[in-house]
């Protein structure tokens, strides 16, 4: 019998759920969105009615599957197996995630936060594929981080690691103001850095577009946001001195010359010289359904390998 999966990602604006065998191959995906005043209890409820659909559609039984993967959008606990909290959700404070899960559809269950799980994805499937260390990170409505050794998530001790996101970084446009990185570069943070300063577009994937168009406010903007990850990124590196950074995340998606390019050259201005070129940054390359690659991996680690 072949060893089949079921991936969940639930996130702060997506649910995902995926069927695989763990090996960067997708057998069956579910996608849907995700009503934040809902809270946990209506992710729950859509959860509920997904499963079944993603089977039928599938032509999968649930007695082919083996086990359940979650990346879960906020920290979480790998000796309790429960959700620690949501920073975007309600109603997930301390819940007891895998066991219920468990109980719904009959399956051992494990869990772990969803940059962690992309960051394995992208590490074994994805742009790190090859490559230790693997430092990824998600620079989207919030931003995350993972780090993955040897084709493992290192987990610090037991709650997380990596979280490059609440690093206290300086902002560049005054650097007494000292806050964490979410605050200068996460989607939610350029909001409201634009709308402090009025006249420019409300979001980041527009800020982004007008950027393009040489919009000065825009572009002013987006490279505080890269040279705020560029501050972070020049502590991780002596720290750990990752083989590759991944960046994904849809703040990353305003592309080669407004992100990446600006962003290398920030990283090369004031090098560790020892470990100078030894860390390269690349963008991911699983696209959306990164978490989802990620948790059918977690899965089939934990209950075959």
């Amino acid at each position: 019998m072949i060893d089949m999966f079921l991936g969940i990602e639930i996130g702060g604006t997506k649910l995902q759920l995926g069927l695989g065998r763990g090996d960067g191959q997708l057998l069956g995906l579910w996608r849907g969105g995700v009503d934040a005043a809902a809270g946990g209890e209506g992710i729950r409820r859509q959860i509920v009615a997904a499963v079944p659909e993603l089977l039928a559609n599938a032509g999968v039984g649930r007695g082919q599957l083996r086990g359940v993967g979650v990346g879960f959008g906020g920290p979480t606990d790998d000796a309790t197996q429960s959700v620690i909290k949501s920073h975007h959700i309600a109603g997930w404070h301390g819940f007891p995630l895998a066991a219920w899960l468990t109980e719904l559809i009959g399956l051992p269950t494990v869990i772990c936060n969803d940059a962690d799980v992309a960051g394995l994805a992208e590490a074994l499937f994805g742009a790190g594929k090859g490559l230790s260390p693997v430092f990824y990170i998600t620079v989207g409505t919030g931003i995350g981080g993972g780090l993955v050794i040897d084709g493992e998530i290192y987990r610090g001790v037991g709650k997380g690691a990596g979280e490059i996101g609440h690093l206290l970084v300086p902002s560049p446009s005054d650097p007494a103001d000292v806050q964490i990185l979410e605050h200068f570069a996460a989607g939610w943070g350029i909001e409201a850095r634009a709308a402090r300063r009025g006249g420019l577009p409300p979001t980041a994937k527009a800020i982004a577009e007008a950027a393009r168009q040489g919009h000065a406010g825009s572009l002013r903007l987006l490279d505080e946001a890269v040279s705020a990850l560029a501050f972070a990124i020049r502590q991780v590196i002596p720290l750990l001195c990752p083989r590759r950074i991944v960046i994904g995340g849809g703040v990353s998606l305003a592309g080669e010359d407004l992100f990446f390019t600006p962003l290398r050259r920030k990283l090369g201005e004031r090098p560790f010289e020892a470990f100078a070129g030894l860390t390269d940054v690349a963008p991911a390359a699983l696209g959306e359904e990164v978490v989802v690659h990620g948790a059918l991996a977690l899965a089939h680690r934990k209950f075959v390998s």
